[in-house]
C-alpha cells in the first residue's frame, strides 16, 4: 500500500529521495480517487525502484496549493527532487509509470 505523508515528511521522502517518486494527491470522498487506489497500491508494492506516496488534499491544503492541484486525483511524478510530469483524473498504470520516466 502507498504510504500517506504530510507536509512535514514531504521534503525528506519526496524531494530528497534518490529514487523516482509518484505522489497521488487525493481525497477520501473522491470517486475517481477510489478507482485509482488499487493501481497506485499495485505500483507501490512492485519491485520497480519507484517510491509511491499519497497526500490527502483535505488535510494537506498547503501541499496541494504548492503543486497547483486543482482537480483530484492529481498524480505527480518527481525525479531528482523536481516535478517531472503530472496527470489528472483516472489514468492507467502505464501512464502513471510514464510520470517518472
Amino acid at each position: 500500500m502507498a504510504t500517506h505523508i504530510t507536509m512535514k515528511e514531504f521534503e525528506e521522502k519526496v524531494l530528497k529521495s534518490d529514487k523516482p517518486v509518484i505522489v497521488d494527491f487525493y481525497a477520501a470522498w473522491c470517486g475517481p480517487c477510489k478507482m485509482l487506489a488499487p493501481t497506485i497500491d499495485k505500483i507501490s508494492e512492485a519491485d520497480n525502484g519507484i517510491e509511491v506516496f499519497k497526500v490527502n488534499v483535505d488535510q494537506e491544503t498547503g501541499l496541494a496549493q504548492k503543486y497547483g492541484v486543482m482537480s483530484i486525483p492529481t498524480i505527480i511524478g518527481f525525479k531528482d527532487g523536481k516535478v517531472n510530469k503530472q496527470a489528472v483524473g483516472y489514468v492507467p498504470e502505464n501512464k502513471l509509470l510514464d510520470l517518472v520516466k
